[in-house]
């Protein structure tokens, strides 16, 4: 019964011992803070107060297994830049595009999903470019990429019918915007081919879906990114990143992911322009 007993006693110190190593290094791990809308289905959202969508659980497989611990919060989209520039953030998923501007003061992930632009009209109602939509009003999130082309447009066609933008805070989502194309408050909302079919699908609004055909832009245009800060931590973290989003797209996670959030292989084209 003694050496029993010494058994017994040598595993639960074990055991105990086991467990003391796994919260050491749990509590070890730096802790990252994930900056999201939850509002921009299905690159993120929220069902059942959880976070879901493609980048929340991109987030989650690129540091699986690291020396980081990633928590999610949602604030507002026009609010993510300035909490990056803050500190409060360390970095940021949000179907993120390229722009210069952003560029000179955040730094970028290699790419995680390519789409393309696509204009949501009246249902019946079809554009196949930028042309068609001279004259016409709508909805955009200030400093926005959809938002730039528009004021781009304007600036490059002034002999044409400006393309009137209503800009909106980071409050008004999506869903919100293309619900105002319904009740007529504007004729149109630029946005990703991805989330545009998504959200009318999802939520069963009567409106049409029309991929742009044209190259708007750059070579980066229908890419999507992980933002983060543009200093040294954010140095460090691009690299880990970066080594991990190839890793993951070699293995065949991103292309399940893909076809899981989008429908479809979005993925496989990222690094072929």
């Amino acid at each position: 019964m003694k050496k029993i007993y010494q058994l017994f006693l040598l595993t639960a110190l074990a055991a105990l011992s086991l467990a003391g190593a796994s919260q050491a290094q749990a509590s070890s791990k730096k802790v990252l803070k994930v900056a999201t809308d939850s509002d921009t289905a299905p690159f993120t959202y929220k069902k059942d107060d959880k976070f879901k969508g493609y980048d929340i659980d991109l987030i989650k497989a690129i540091f699986k297994h690291s020396n980081y611990k990633v928590t999610f919060q949602t604030v507002p989209f026009d609010t993510i830049s300035t909490g990056i520039d803050a500190g409060k953030y360390d970095l940021a998923a949000n179907d993120f595009n390229y722009n210069k501007e952003r560029a000179e003061k955040y730094l970028f992930s290699d790419p995680v999903s390519k789409s393309n632009y696509a204009v949501t009209g009246a249902k019946g109602k079809k554009y196949a470019s930028l042309n068609d939509l001279s004259g016409k009003t709508t909805e955009a999130l200030s400093g926005s990429n959809y938002a730039q082309i528009l004021e781009n447009w304007n600036k490059e066609n002034p002999n044409k019918k400006p393309i009137t933008v209503n800009y909106v805070s980071g409050t008004t989502g999506i869903s919100n915007r293309l619900k105002d194309i319904e009740n007529g408050k504007i004729d149109f909302i630029l946005y990703d081919a991805i989330s545009s079919s998504y959200i009318v699908k999802d939520q069963g609004l009567d409106l049409t879906v029309s991929p742009i055909k044209e190259s708007l832009g750059e070579s980066t245009d229908g890419l999507e990114y992980i933002l983060l800060p543009k200093d040294e931590e954010g140095k460090k973290l691009q690299k880990f990143i970066n080594r991990r989003i190839k890793v993951l797209l070699d293995d065949g996670t991103l292309l399940k992911l893909s076809k899981t959030y989008f429908g479809g292989d979005y993925v496989s084209t990222i690094n072929k322009d």
